[in-house]
């Protein structure tokens, strides 16, 4: 197979001009959502992405994240799907299931459509934790994600101009 990039890519070579991404954001804990959307919003910037061509949607929590993310993903309007959310653990298993299938779900969505759907989900201990991994620089988890799904999208893209489906 050709080798579409380098192991050592930076993120400001990735020309996302050209790609349509979708967002899927949490409401719960949405202290911590809208900060992980602005870092999402700089990578995706730097990565120069058309703000045009950014959609985001808004879901109660990270249980219903990947029944947004498939759905955008099947629509065939995006290149790359990024989500985004926090789960916080308290005192009962509730973090577990919440985590753990919205984790499934996601893995889900972008094997069943062939879109990449990013993982930006916090899986936390603390609030703390959130706010560590939430915050201006590019250690966001946003944009971290953002900058993925735009390497994955242009990869996606290339290897299906490369090598056409059947």
């Amino acid at each position: 197979m050709t080798r579409i990039q380098s192991s050592q890519t930076m993120p400001e070579s990735f020309d996302g001009s050209a790609l349509s991404i979708g967002i899927v954001c949490a409401r719960f804990n949405d202290h911590i959502v809208t900060e992980l959307l602005a870092g999402a919003r700089r990578g995706l910037d730097r990565c120069r992405v058309k703000e045009a061509n950014i959609d985001v949607v808004w879901v109660p929590g990270a249980f219903e994240i990947p029944l947004a993310a498939i759905t955008m993903a099947g629509s065939g309007n995006y290149d790359a799907i990024i989500t985004l959310g926090t789960v916080i653990r308290g005192d009962t298993a509730h973090f577990e299931f919440v985590a753990g299938e919205c984790a499934r779900g996601i893995q889900n969505a972008q094997l069943e459509t062939g879109i990449p759907v990013m993982f930006g989900v916090l899986t936390v201990d603390t609030n703390q934790q959130a706010i560590d991994r939430s915050g201006p620089g590019i250690d966001n988890k946003g944009d971290e994600a953002a900058v993925g799904a735009v390497e994955m999208g242009l990869l996606i893209n290339a290897i299906e101009a490369t090598y056409p489906p059947a």
